[in-house]
């Protein structure tokens, strides 16, 4: 970090979601994605804190405690061939220009914290091959990848 800037990883709040719902933008055209809906802030504050124990968690990163420069969201999930639960980190993004700060590892430390104090064994996640960058940081972090490709359907 250069000066006095000092980052710190959280959990988010919602007053926090404008900035996450922007942050998500810019992640969807990072990795060349159509954007979320202009609801999204909306839609992450009901996932987040709409019932008394909530599907999806989110940490924001911040410098000096005022401007969030990133966020990791995940979700417990369950794998049939393990027969176990783990906790899939479903969105890890820093803001243009705070890459390489050491700030990734924090939040990856803080949903690591989140799947021990959810008693899961294991974090996956995933990223596009074409983002090298990602895989660098992902194998420092001793992270071991699985190749498979994603697909979706729509359901309605």
């Amino acid at each position: 970090m250069t000066g006095a800037a000092v980052a710190r990883v959280r959990r988010v709040r919602v007053a926090d979601l404008p900035r996450v719902a922007q942050l998500a933008a810019e992640h969807a055209a990072y990795e060349r994605a159509a954007p979320p809906p202009t609801d999204l802030a909306r839609r992450l504050e009901v996932l987040l804190f709409g019932t008394e124990t909530p599907r999806l968690r989110c940490f924001v990163a911040e410098l000096n405690e005022e401007e969030i420069i990133g966020y990791a969201s995940c979700a417990p999930e369950v794998s049939t061939w393990d027969g176990a639960e783990y906790l899939h980190m479903d969105c890890l993004f820093l803001h243009e220009g705070h890459r390489g700060l050491k700030v990734g590892p924090l939040l990856v430390e803080a949903v690591v914290a989140e799947a021990r104090a959810l008693g899961l064994g294991q974090v996956q996640w995933q990223t596009p091959p074409w983002n090298t960058d990602a895989i660098r940081f992902y194998d420092r972090l001793g992270a071991q990848a699985k190749e498979k490709l994603r697909y979706h359907l729509p359901a309605g």
